[in-house]
């Protein structure tokens, strides 16, 4: 398989397996659903690759957990948005977080214009002016995103020792932990039963299993400017998802307004680490990562 097709593939799966979360979600709650859906995901992982403990060291743990909460509750809390605005919407605004990230980060003032440029794609999609845009929802998503660009600095700061199965075997039990206290009274509270269980263990062998390792494969075989403009498509598979799985049908403004978000991905990502080139036999990014792990070094081609 060519390398953007597993990409593309592996965009898809984690939209279909965030659609399917509602079914999920109607039943324990959004909390409820993240905390299954990586309490199961722990137990795929480790059956893949258990992780070696003693390889961690002391000053590894801060960045550890604070990338296993960073995981869980970027989840949580999406989870926690669709559940009340449309899901491309929902990715749309959160990929505000690492935009906004990355043109902070840059060397480069103009790069903040492509996180500008999305919130108007947002503003078109959400349609403020119409008086029915759910903030809650919008709220939650705006949360995921600050999540989500964490995630990527944390990923940039222990991606060297930490890396591809290994990492998230490691972060994903934090993961679990860390939304435990608002995770399991959700289950608790609504009556849980095995189909739950099974439906939620389902859900995450499509995410994380199955699309972190089309995505880490992916990135072993493209530059990361390639693969994270590539990535830059994914509001629009969650609309795309949205409309096949939800029935959720977006209007030509919210569509003007999905390929803003797009287009601000993709320049921002060619922008901020052109010509950056994968190592070979070197630890790769996390898999939900735009960033590359490590500045480049003299050292690197």
């Amino acid at each position: 398989m060519p390398p953007w097709s597993m990409a593309i593939a592996a965009m898809l799966t984690v939209q279909l397996s965030n659609a399917l979360s509602l079914g999920v979600i109607e039943r324990v709650g959004s909390a409820g659903t993240a905390w299954l859906r990586m309490c199961c995901g722990v137990a795929f992982l480790w059956l893949i690759a258990r992780p070696s403990i003693r390889t961690i060291r002391l000053r590894d743990l801060p960045a550890l957990l604070a990338l296993g909460a960073a995981t869980g509750f970027m989840t949580t809390f999406f989870l926690a948005a669709i559940e009340r605005i449309s899901l491309g919407t929902a990715v749309a605004v959160e990929f505000l977080g690492p935009l906004a990230v990355a043109g902070l980060a840059s060397k480069h003032r103009k790069a903040l214009v492509w996180p500008l440029l999305a919130l108007v794609g947002v503003a078109l999609l959400t349609e403020p002016w119409r008086g029915s845009i759910d903030l809650v929802g919008v709220g939650f998503a705006l949360l995921s995103g600050a999540c989500w660009g964490l995630y990527n600095v944390l990923t940039q700061l222990i991606g060297d020792r930490f890396a591809g199965i290994s990492g998230l075997s490691l972060t994903i039990p934090i993961a679990a932990l860390a939304t435990l206290p608002v995770g399991l009274p959700q289950v608790i509270r609504s009556g849980f039963t095995w189909r739950i269980l099974l439906a939620a263990a389902g859900i995450a062998l499509i995410t994380p299993v199955i699309s972190f390792g089309l995505e880490m494969l992916a990135l072993r075989r493209m530059n990361h400017t390639a693969f994270g403009t590539l990535l830059s498509i994914e509001p629009a598979f969650g609309t795309l998802i949205g409309l096949i799985v939800l029935s959720q049908t977006p209007n030509l403004v919210q569509m003007v307004g999905i390929a803003l978000v797009v287009l601000a991905g993709a320049a921002a990502q060619r922008g901020s680490t052109h010509g950056l080139e994968p190592v070979p036999d070197q630890p790769q990014p996390g898999p939900r990562s735009r960033q590359p792990t490590h500045p480049a070094r003299q050292d690197q081609p």
